[in-house]
This record gives structure tokens, C-alpha cells and sequence, in this order.
């Protein structure tokens, strides 16, 4: 009886170590837990940084990195020295299917300084993964795939992949090139 209770206690005290080590793991951001690591594939990426997009005081969604090698500037995160993502995650009902296309459109147009003619096609099948209603809670996550391209889920289904470290670049540019969209949400991405 003593080595049943003994055993009992020490299977729920490993239950609660367990259980507060995945929570001591995870990272929370306006309320979004973000996970210490993430698998896309066969690739398991680690967090990097995540930090609130925010527009006239309101709160759109939480952006954040994750990437396989740890250290990796904005510039080699970009140039594709590692695999990475970003990670969208929809705080505001603010956020509809036409705004995040008119979004990603304008990210595009200042990310590549104006030249999206040869992204143009490409760009045309990108922003399709935004067609469906935007809800609260709906994640979108855009994985870097250096030599290849972007591969775009919605909640955790393959929605599309585009070819082409140039688009790759440029999409990635949007939150942490040299004129992102949000300067303090390209800091937050990155850890500082």
C-alpha cells in the first residue's frame, strides 16, 4: 500500500515538473501563447522574439520569428542563411480578408521599392491564401525556405507554396527589412 500511495506521488509530481516545463517554454504576447518551438515539416524551428502590430491604438495580431539557427540578423534571416517563419496570429476582428491583402500589397510595393512587376504573378497566388473570412484566433504562418521559396499555412494547413528567393526576400522584408512596416514590431521579432 505505502509503494502504491509512493508511486502515486510520484507520478503527479512528474505530471506538475512536466506541465511547468511546456509552460516555462511557451511565450505569451497580448495574450497569444507562442511555443518555444515550432515544427514545420521535418524542420523544428526555435523562437526568436514576437511583438504586438498595432495601428491607431489598436491591437491587429502578433508577429513572430522563429528560425533554425539561433544569432541570425534581420539581414540573414532575409538573405536565407537558415530556414525561418513568421508567425501572424489575428487579435482583431479589425483584420479582414481585403484588408490583409491590401496590406500585404502595400508591403510588397514598399519592400521592393516600387519594382513588384516581376513579383507580380507570384504575388497574385500569395495573397489568394487570405481569400477565405479572417477571424479572431486565425493563424497564418509563412515559412522561409532558402533556394525555394515560401510555404503559407492557415491554421496549420498548407495553403500554398511560391517559388523564388526574390519573392521569399521580399515577403520577409514586409517585418524585418530596412523599412518595415512596424520598427518596433521588427525589434520585438528579433529579441530586443
Amino acid at each position: 500500500m505505502k509503494k502504491t500511495l509512493l508511486a502515486l506521488m510520484l507520478a503527479a509530481t512528474s505530471a506538475t515538473s512536466m506541465t511547468a516545463t511546456a509552460a516555462s517554454q511557451a511565450h505569451t504576447v497580448a495574450d497569444v501563447t507562442l511555443a518555444n518551438q515550432i515544427q514545420v515539416g521535418e524542420q523544428s524551428l526555435s523562437y526568436y522574439g514576437a511583438g504586438v502590430r498595432s495601428k491607431f491604438f489598436m491591437d491587429l495580431y502578433v508577429g513572430a520569428l522563429y528560425a533554425e539557427q539561433s544569432g541570425l540578423s534581420a539581414e540573414a534571416v532575409i538573405a536565407g542563411n537558415a530556414v525561418s517563419a513568421v508567425r501572424l496570429n489575428i487579435l482583431s476582428d479589425m483584420i479582414t480578408s481585403e484588408r490583409m491583402i491590401d496590406t500585404i500589397e502595400e508591403g510588397f510595393e514598399q519592400a521592393s521599392d516600387g519594382n513588384v512587376a516581376p513579383l507580380r504573378q507570384r504575388l497574385d497566388a500569395f495573397v489568394a491564401v487570405f481569400d477565405e473570412a479572417i477571424a479572431v484566433g486565425d493563424q497564418f504562418t509563412l515559412v522561409s525556405l532558402p533556394g525555394v521559396g515560401i510555404d503559407a499555412y492557415k491554421n496549420g494547413q498548407l495553403l500554398t507554396k511560391i517559388e523564388g528567393d526574390d519573392f521569399r526576400q521580399t515577403l520577409f522584408s514586409i517585418w524585418l527589412g530596412d523599412d518595415p512596416a512596424d520598427k518596433k514590431l521588427k525589434n520585438k521579432m528579433l529579441g530586443k
